[in-house]
């Protein structure tokens, strides 16, 4: 391979040298310190680093931007999933005697749990017709922010419609669980969950 040097703008304040070595990058620090004092004794040199160091500190901000976008996103989901069992619970609260007589007149537990899962899963229909066009919206906007994905990724959509499929069958099932024993509480003589 040729050698080659990257002359670069030389600024008031001083001039920044990219050097490729095939040493590492302890070992090539001294030898490039050594070089320089043999050409000039009086020019300091300061701030070596490697090129991924480089780079690490130039996206430091987009990667705390990204970290707490993500930790704002699941903080939402928890949320979500928060409200959504908070409103399915009320759901079977409020039906429990209409449950309780499903029960009573033969509904297996199974049919009782399809029946607040299928009100769950309607929700869950609801805010993914409503957030996907909004995020492929959104996304578009903000694609000039994010680093190295592309605005619509499928493999993140796919990631993200599955998990909030997953959450939201996971806040359902407690209180769809819950309506499933409504007859045996019945037959114990407590009318109360």
């Amino acid at each position: 391979m040729r050698r080659q040097v990257f002359v670069p703008n030389w600024g008031n304040q001083g001039v920044a040298v990219y050097v490729r070595t095939a040493i590492g990058s302890a070992s090539a620090y001294g030898v490039l310190r050594n070089e320089v004092k043999k050409l000039d004794a009086s020019m300091p040199v300061y701030e070596l680093k490697t090129l991924g160091a480089q780079l690490d500190e130039t996206l430091l901000t987009e990667r705390l931007i990204a970290l707490l976008s993500a930790g704002f996103g699941l903080l939402a989901t928890l949320l979500a999933a928060i409200g959504l069992y908070g409103v399915m619970s009320f759901t079977v609260a409020r039906r429990t005697k209409e449950m309780g007589v499903r029960m009573a007149l033969g509904a297996q537990p199974g049919s009782v749990i399809w029946l607040v899962m299928k009100e769950v899963l309607q929700l869950l229909a609801l805010g993914l017709a409503v957030g996907i066009p909004t995020a492929i919206g959104v996304g578009r906007f903000v694609s000039k922010q994010l680093y190295g994905i592309k605005a619509g990724d499928p493999w993140i959509a796919v990631a993200s419609v599955v998990m909030l499929i997953v959450v939201a069958s996971v806040a359902g099932m407690i209180p769809a669980h819950r309506a499933s024993r409504i007859d045996r509480f019945w037959r114990c003589g407590t009318s109360e969950i």
